[in-house]
């Protein structure tokens, strides 16, 4: 799986950027949500959105933990695919505005770590 973290926030964006991130079900800033790189729908929409989030793949375990810890649900206690996250403990180590890895956005090796400091 890989997961999608929302870097950037809801000033200032283009209303096709906008819908992109809705349908991502990424709607806010620091808002993290998984997808199957198998779904090219999906991919080809985060590689639209990339200049605005930061994403990799994560294993099962991590995952699990994340949904547990920050999964949001409904009234039925169906989890609605999306996670709201901490800000990072310490803070972000690198820049929120370049691309890794200058910075933390775009396709990011280590987005394991910042996860685990999210939670």
């Amino acid at each position: 799986m890989i997961a999608v973290l929302r870097i950037s926030g809801q000033v200032d964006l283009d209303s096709g950027i906008k819908e992109t991130l809705d349908r991502l079900k990424i709607r806010k800033k620091l808002v993290c949500t998984f997808i199957d790189e198998k779904d090219s729908v999906r991919m080809g929409m985060l590689k639209k959105v990339s200049h605005y989030v930061c994403y990799g793949e994560v294993d099962d375990k991590l995952m699990n933990e994340i949904i547990a810890k920050r999964g949001q649900k409904d009234v039925a206690g169906v989890y609605r695919g999306f996670c709201r996250m901490h800000p990072p403990v310490g803070g972000f180590k690198k820049s929120t505005r370049f691309a890794y890895p200058r910075g933390i956005l775009e396709s990011n090796k280590e987005i394991a770590k910042l996860l685990v400091r999210m939670l």
